[in-house]
């Protein structure tokens, strides 16, 4: 707007100076006609009052022009040109932003870290004896007790074992029985000196090897009984059936390197998350004040899966990532929680209590920091000089230079500048809930 007024300012000089310049040119004309004037032939000199008075008329006129156009010049300079900010405001249209009122809420502070969730126990189901795989009594998926017969192998040969053990413990105490019976004898033959001691001590040596072969019997019993039982394939624990991977009919061997299932146990659960070695400290002090708490939220970190708590803090630290490695456990009775799973774990370290907070959007870097536009009473913006602390979510916490209730900027900031006038495009609202990250 300035410069077409400049414009139209110098296009108008130019005019005037144009027209005055033609009238001196014809002033000029005028007097040397009126110096020389013929008469029947011959110059007569006549007066020149008239062509004075013309010339003075001009000048007159030319300085009257140009002493109103002085006039609107300095008019126009006092009012308009020496206020740019007046002039901007005079001309620009005020800008559409969206706002959020800055507000005094209790943030909570978490540290996130990705983590696994891994089941309480995770036990390979695998027979402990040689066999043929007989039956099968679980079902993919099923829950099921410890000690429940999952599996069994054909026991017919470990029967005959246990059974030649047994009878091999009863020849031996019949055995015992009848040297028991000798050594009597040779005892009382002995003190009527039909019999020598030295026949007494062999026969004394023959029970004792007896007793002996018994004891042998009972431990061979022992193991046949036990190899009998390894037939039958039981639970170690409670938990959850995984997908069968022996079919009965196969020949199973103690030494097989695949189980013929997996059994894990989800209730309780626990979540193995790392986190950065330099909040250690924090989470260390965050224990001494009590229980630790720790969500665990789905890979997306959207839905919230389950609640628990932190139990133990690995006693190293990886050097090649800076990372330590953190377990909490979870109850898990609704299993949302799946053994392998990949989760976000969401450990709170502290509560702030009554911090000022605005949105992460309204917050911008500038040369000399960070600061936010912020809306005064009269509709017009200013740039506030800023310092921040945690941003947790969608919140980051002021510590100086916005106040509760002020409003703030969160979009359209490129397009202000000091002072300019803004509308508002967008309900006001308060900055909401979240998470540290």
């Amino acid at each position: 707007m300035r410069d077409e007024c400049l414009c139209i300012r110098q296009e108008a000089i130019r005019t005037v100076m144009k027209s005055k310049y033609y009238e001196v040119q014809e002033c000029r004309r005028h007097q040397t006609a009126a110096h020389l004037t013929h008469f029947e032939g011959k110059p007569v000199e006549t007066s020149r009052s008239d062509t004075g008075w013309r010339s003075r008329r001009v000048v007159l006129v030319a300085a009257c022009i140009a002493a109103v156009m002085l006039i609107g010049s300095l008019y126009w300079y006092f009012t308009q040109g020496p206020d740019p900010a007046h002039a901007a405001r005079a001309t620009r249209p005020a800008v559409p932003v969206s706002i959020a009122t800055a507000s005094r809420q209790d943030v909570p502070i978490y540290l996130t870290g990705l983590g696994t969730v891994q089941a309480l126990f995770t036990v390979g189901i695998h027979a402990q004896v040689d066999g043929k795989l007989q039956d099968v009594f679980f079902k993919e998926g099923q829950r099921v007790k410890k000690g429940d017969v999952l599996a069994k192998i054909d026991p017919r040969l470990y029967r005959a074992a246990l059974d030649q053990a047994k009878a091999k413990k009863a020849q031996d105490d019949a055995a015992l029985i009848a040297a028991q019976k000798d050594l009597e004898r040779f005892k009382s033959l002995v003190l009527k000196h039909f019999e020598t001691e030295q026949n007494v001590d062999q026969q004394q040596a023959k029970v004792d090897q007896t007793k002996a072969l018994i004891d042998a019997d009972i431990a061979a019993i022992e193991t046949a009984q036990t190899q009998f039982d390894y037939t039958d394939i039981v639970a170690t624990t409670d938990g959850r059936m995984g997908v069968r991977m022996v079919d009965p009919g196969n020949i199973v061997h103690a030494s097989d390197q695949n189980a013929i299932a997996i059994l894990t146990q989800t209730e309780p659960t626990g979540v193995v998350f790392t986190l950065p070695a330099q909040t250690l400290d924090d989470v260390r002090d965050a224990m001494t004040r009590g229980d630790v708490e720790v969500a665990a939220y789905d890979r997306n970190n959207v839905r919230l899966l389950s609640t628990g708590k932190l139990s133990t803090i690995d006693n190293l630290i990886d050097q090649t990532t800076a990372t330590y490695r953190l377990k909490a456990m979870f109850g898990n009775e609704d299993e949302k929680l799946w053994p392998g799973e990949f989760v976000n774990a969401h450990l709170l370290l502290e509560t702030r209590k009554n911090v000022v907070v605005i949105p992460p959007i309204a917050v911008q870097r500038g040369p000399h920091g960070l600061f936010t536009w912020v809306v005064k009473p009269d509709n017009t913006v200013e740039p506030r000089p800023i310092q921040s602390s945690t941003t947790a979510g969608d919140r980051t916490i002021i510590t100086s230079g916005v106040d509760d209730g002020e409003r703030v900027v969160t979009d359209g900031q490129y397009k202000l500048q000091t002072n300019a006038p803004v509308t508002i495009t967008a309900p006001r609202s308060t900055a909401t809930h979240g998470d540290a990250t």
